[in-house]
This record gives C-alpha cells, sequence and structure tokens, in this order.
C-alpha cells in the first residue's frame, strides 16, 4: 500500500528578529498605540463597521512612511516573504512580492476578527506586539472544508496535517506568513488585556 500526501499548505513561523534590521517589541507597541490614539478616521470606521477594538487598516495607508520603526519592521518582514517564497518553489519570473498593505490591530477583551481570506495578495501574513497570556491564537481553516461535504470529522487524536483546523499561538516578537487564499480568524480573546499586532498583505509584481 502507498499513500501520498498532497498539496501542502505551508505555514511560515519565525522570530521577526531572525533578519535585520531589530525591531524593538515594546517600542512598536508604543508606537501602536500612540497611532491609534490620534487616529480619528480609523475609530469613525471601527465603530460604523461594528468592528471591535481599533484598526488602521482603512484608514492609514503609509505607516512605514510616516513612522521610521515601521519602515524597519518592512525591512524585516521583506526578508521573511522573500524566505517563504522560496520555501514555496514560487516562480516569480521578472517580478517579486512587493508590500501592498499593513495595519495596525488592537483587540479587547471580548473581540473577534471573523473567518476571512485576503483576495488579490500573494503572501500575508501578522507579527505580533502584545499576546497577554490566555489571548487568543491565530486560527486557520483547511481550504477544502467547503467541498468535504458528507465526510465525518476527525479524531481528537487526529496528525497535524489531517486536522480541519490548526491553532498557531505565536509569541511577542513572532511572524506568521501564510499563502493570502486561507482562510483564517482571531477567535474571541479571554484575557482582560488587549491583544495588539501588525498585519500585511504582499503583491506580486
Amino acid at each position: 500500500m502507498k499513500i501520498t500526501s498532497l498539496f501542502a499548505t505551508r505555514l511560515y513561523h519565525a522570530a521577526l528578529s531572525e533578519f535585520a534590521p531589530k525591531v524593538d517589541p515594546t517600542e512598536l507597541e508604543r508606537n501602536c498605540y500612540g497611532i491609534a490614539e490620534d487616529d480619528e478616521a480609523g475609530h469613525d470606521w471601527c465603530e460604523a463597521q461594528g468592528y471591535p477594538g481599533y484598526t488602521s487598516y482603512a484608514s492609514l495607508t503609509d505607516l512605514p512612511w510616516r513612522f521610521p520603526i515601521f519602515g524597519d519592521l518592512v525591512k524585516a518582514l521583506d526578508a521573511h516573504v522573500a524566505a517563504f517564497a522560496r520555501e514555496l518553489a514560487f516562480d516569480l519570473g521578472d517580478k517579486t512580492l512587493v508590500l501592498d498593505s499593513i495595519w495596525i490591530n488592537i483587540l479587547p477583551e471580548g473581540g473577534i476578527h471573523t473567518g476571512h481570506i485576503h483576495p488579490h495578495s500573494v503572501i500575508s501574513g501578522t507579527t505580533y506586539v502584545a499576546m497577554p497570556e490566555g489571548t487568543s491564537a491565530l486560527k486557520l481553516e483547511d481550504p477544502r472544508l467547503p467541498m468535504m461535504m458528507a465526510a465525518p470529522g476527525r479524531t481528537k487524536d487526529a496528525p497535524e496535517e489531517l486536522r480541519q483546523f490548526h491553532y498557531a499561538k505565536p509569541a511577542v516578537g513572532d511572524v506568521l506568513l501564510w499563502e493570502s487564499w486561507l482562510r483564517h480568524e482571531v477567535p474571541m480573546n479571554m484575557a482582560e488585556d488587549e491583544r495588539v499586532s501588525v498585519s500585511f498583505n504582499y503583491g506580486w509584481e
């Protein structure tokens, strides 16, 4: 009997500091809160959309230009994304993967970010700025799940690669990368303190 595993879905998990320049997570957290405090348009958007907490997703499109620490962050992320692209054996031709958006997320106790994908991007990811004890992991969904129709669930002790959901538990200073078509969500933050992260998309240009 021969059983072959096909069509792998990769999740990249590394310390942000693995590539220069180094970014101080404490300074990054201070910057995130300072930006959030001044971003009235961002708060208005969150209130209008019923978004818990704060995100700069719809209000600030030039964080690396405005704030030097975000410029350093992008330089480090560029190196991580390039490493992941090599792992994925991407044939980029004469193009490259380029940052096309980056934003801050501050999720309070009880806040969630429901399941979604990132259309029009190739690689998406998040770096983690504040992860209080008991806060939610990142939940990743098997992309085949909508097509499984009559299939039974998996046993609790199923091998990781056969499970229908994966819960990644990053620490402060980590970065996670995945292909942008992979559906993911942030379950409810059960911690009393806020969960702070910076998310981003890379396109093929």
